[in-house]
């Protein structure tokens, strides 16, 4: 039997929206359990998720990587770039949303005041990688195979449209110096809060017209949240990359 959890969280949903019904239920639970949970609920019946999000990164590399061998045949640089795009923690957190796992985490108070903020997209994303470790105890390979498929591998022909295998400065600038001839600059134009928690805004300009600002709490950070600000004004997509399909009668090196 399942811990009550299980049906008081609605955990049936999340099978229902994956397609997959899980044999041990307690799995899938498990993978949503986050560290600090436990630090308030000391008598909880199952373990953190940071064993199944070890397996499942490892499973989700390996599915992916062994996708863009199979289909694709170029260099070993360029697939390494598009898997790093497929698997990444934006990516993962994306997913996660999209299945809908976000009301399902166990979280302490604290962590569950942090809605919409980086360290909560960092919990989905190690939470999708646990399910991934999840699915493939309770399930094996074929049936992960097509969850990853369904749900990452699917985002691939965005990937290579976008460009996001490059982060947002580095696509901004390749586009702006391939379509107008002109390398963007960064210009801070606030800064705010004490040294140790500074928060950055910065403007990216193409020669003297601003474009765009973003903000971070490093510099680098509020120039990439700019850049992407940017790419959006502009309507521009990232660098055209030869896309090498291999057929079936390819040879496999």
């Amino acid at each position: 039997m399942p811990i009550p959890s299980y049906e008081e969280k609605g955990f049936p949903n999340i099978e229902n929206i994956i397609g997959i019904s899980f044999k041990n239920k307690d799995r899938l639970v498990q993978a949503l359990v986050h560290r600090s949970y436990l630090n308030e609920n000391r008598d909880f019946a199952l373990a953190h998720n940071e064993r199944l999000e070890f397996l499942g990164d490892a499973v989700l590399e390996l599915i992916v990587t062994e996708y863009l061998f199979a289909n694709y045949l170029n260099p070993e640089g360029e697939l390494t770039n598009w898997r790093a795009a497929l698997v990444n923690g934006t990516m993962c957190a994306r997913v996660a949303r999209e299945i809908g796992i976000e009301p399902f985490l166990f979280l302490s108070h604290g962590e569950s005041k942090d809605a919409n903020t980086k360290a909560r997209d960092y919990i989905l994303a190690n939470a999708l990688e646990a399910l991934i470790g999840a699915i493939y105890l309770d399930q094996g390979w074929d049936l992960t195979k097509q969850f990853v498929t369904r749900w990452i591998i699917t985002k691939l022909p965005e990937v290579l449209e976008l460009g996001l295998w490059m982060d947002s400065k580095s696509r901004f600038q390749e586009a702006a110096q391939e379509i107008i001839g002109i390398t963007p600059t960064y210009k801070v134009v606030n800064e705010n809060g004490p040294d140790h928690a500074k928060q950055f805004t910065i403007a990216v300009y193409l020669d003297k017209e601003k474009i765009a600002e973003g903000s971070g709490s490093s510099k680098q950070e509020a120039q990439t949240s700019a850049a992407d600000a940017a790419l959006q004004v502009k309507k521009w997509k990232g660098p055209k990359v030869q896309i090498l399909e291999r057929k079936i009668d390819d040879p496999i090196g």
